[in-house]
């Protein structure tokens, strides 16, 4: 699709046609370097008379969006532009679905009163993301800041490249495929634990209740983000990182270094999504510096690891299982295309379950009833980490109610990826309501999973046995339950946290399975609170939810 000129060049470049005309057209009245003359003072008026008409005419007198509910408030010039970049993300529109009246629409203007519409309703969700998927887009900024992180993958192209990748992609994420992948996700579980069982070995405490007890203080979230990249590299390149052993490598760092959810990196990815690429790319700045060299040597690092995946299934033939395996054998994509998945597996695949991870042990140690009770079905159906018995591993996860429980209230309450944009990119219509092209169209998963209108009146509470069926009537404990998929909800759209339809998360299936090794080989080892019960944890990151300081 063409790239569409901003309308402010677009006036400066008449500016000059007419400049050009008059210079030819009546020059007797003209004075000295008339070109120049003519060009500064028609480009002033006419970028000036646009600026008026988009920032003070339109917005409050022919916008499509005037008879919609709105908030009230926000700033001069800047609306409620800032709700996106507030923390924790999302806050601001759980705000507004709260306080709004809607029928599935709200209208609020961002910054320079750009008219912004924000989605409520599972009717209206359904249409943005299944019935008239492709009339939406990723916003072209927030693609051209993500591409240089994650390359032309699966999360960035749309059209009919999408559609391809897709189809091509979906058989790696079988659920044959994971299951078989659980004997990898549990080993890794359990190198975790040695791992922490070391660091705090280390530097031991004792409690001052037992002192046979062994205690520590950890970060968890680094060891999140070691863990994952560990299973990340096994399951999906068949590769060994040790992570979780060797904190030198360079793949970590570099990971670490660009999704490290510092304020100058906030900062950053909101001037490349307000200014574009582009712009910032010129700016003086140590950042811009720092990712073109994390960036061209995790590409570096991919094009080597596909070359030698190529190598080895030429000497061992087609017994690899793992990931780029399967797509190097199904002959679809070249190796530039290969190293644009990679980036995308890497950087998806071990950040969202990463920080899914560090939210689940956050809400066990502020909620240590469900930690205890957790424990003991752990304890009692799943084997030791030491033990080799993992056969049926997949089968015993996947059924016990409170360890899915658990995990899926933490994924419902924490969505990895907290707003989503999209931008429509021909007219279209909303529940009936015309939308012109160009109109951005806001997702928030913070906010729907969290709306009292979709999942009750306890919606922001953590209640993993909604996400359990059984009969309290008869006094049939949650223990004893059966693990559900819709955490009482009345629609599949009051969850938002892998979206839905052509554009849902392709890899929700591994992210779960994983997410349940992980939070049963930790929960079975270790009873852990809060370092500091009163410190306060703030939700932030640059494009995922992380916790601003750690998670100690």
């Amino acid at each position: 699709m063409a790239t569409e000129i901003p309308t402010p060049l677009l006036m400066i470049l008449l500016a000059a046609l007419e400049s050009v005309v008059g210079t030819y057209a009546v020059p007797q009245y003209l004075p000295p370097n008339p070109f120049n003359w003519l060009f500064i003072r028609l480009a002033i008026i006419q970028v000036s008379l646009w600026a008026i008409w988009a920032v003070f005419i339109y917005p409050f007198f022919f916008s499509p969006f005037l008879d919609l509910p709105h908030p009230k408030g926000g700033l001069p010039l800047f609306g409620h532009g800032a709700a996106m970049f507030n923390k924790p993300p999302g806050k601001d529109f759980l705000n507004m679905m709260t306080s709004v009246p809607n029928d599935g629409l709200i209208h609020f203007r961002g910054f320079f009163y750009r008219d912004r519409l924000l989605l409520t309703d599972p009717k209206a969700l359904a249409e943005v993301l299944v019935t008239k998927t492709y009339d939406f887009e990723k916003p072209s900024r927030v693609r051209a800041f993500l591409r240089t992180v994650l390359g032309d993958g699966l999360i960035i192209v749309e059209g009919d490249e999408h559609k391809f990748q897709r189809k091509h992609i979906m058989p790696v994420f079988s659920f044959r495929h994971i299951k078989d992948l659980y004997p990898i996700f549990w080993d890794k579980a359990t190198a975790l634990t040695q791992g922490l069982a070391a660091e705090i070995a280390e530097s031991p405490t004792y409690s001052s209740n037992e002192k046979a007890k062994v205690t520590g203080d950890v970060e968890v979230n680094h060891w999140a983000n070691k863990v994952t990249m560990d299973i990340i590299g096994l399951a999906g390149l068949g590769r060994e990182f040790n992570a979780l052993k060797n904190s030198d490598d360079k793949l970590i760092q570099n990971y670490e270094e660009i999704l490290e959810p510092t304020s100058e990196k906030v900062l950053f990815f909101t001037l490349n999504i307000l200014m574009g690429r582009s712009f910032v790319r010129l700016l003086p700045w140590k950042v811009n510096a720092r990712m073109r060299i994390t960036t061209s040597t995790l590409r570096d690092i991919c094009r080597q690891l596909v070359r030698d995946k190529r190598e080895l299934i030429k000497m061992r033939g087609a017994e690899q299982i793992d990931l780029l395996s399967i797509l190097i054998k199904s002959n679809n994509f070249s190796d530039d295309q290969l190293v644009d998945q990679l980036l995308t597996f890497l950087a998806a695949g071990h950040e969202t379950t990463s920080s899914a991870f560090t939210w689940t042990t956050y809400m066990l140690a502020t909620h240590p009833d469900m930690q205890t009770r957790l424990r003991a079905e752990i304890h009692k159906h799943v084997p030791s980490p030491s033990s080799s018995n993992t056969a049926d591993l997949a089968t015993v996860l996947e059924s016990l109610p409170l360890l899915n429980a658990v995990c899926n209230e933490t994924l419902r309450l924490y969505p990895t990826v907290p707003v989503t944009i999209r931008d429509s990119i021909r007219p279209t219509s909303i529940l009936g309501h015309a939308i012109p092209a160009h109109t951005q169209i806001l997702l928030c998963p913070w906010a729907t999973n969290r709306s009292t209108a979709l999942w009750g009146p306890d919606a922001a509470e953590f209640m993993p046995e909604r996400w359990i069926d059984y009969d309290a009537a008869k006094g049939v404990p949650p223990e004893d339950g059966r693990p559900n998929n819709h955490g009482g909800s009345q629609s599949n759209y009051s969850n938002l946290t892998f979206l839905h339809g052509p554009r849902s998360c392709i890899g929700q299936g591994f992210a779960k399975a994983e997410l349940r090794a992980l939070v049963a080989a930790f929960v079975g080892c270790y009873e852990w609170g809060m370092a500091d019960p009163d410190e306060k944890i703030i939700p932030s990151g640059v494009v995922t939810t992380k916790p601003q300081n750690g998670m100690r």
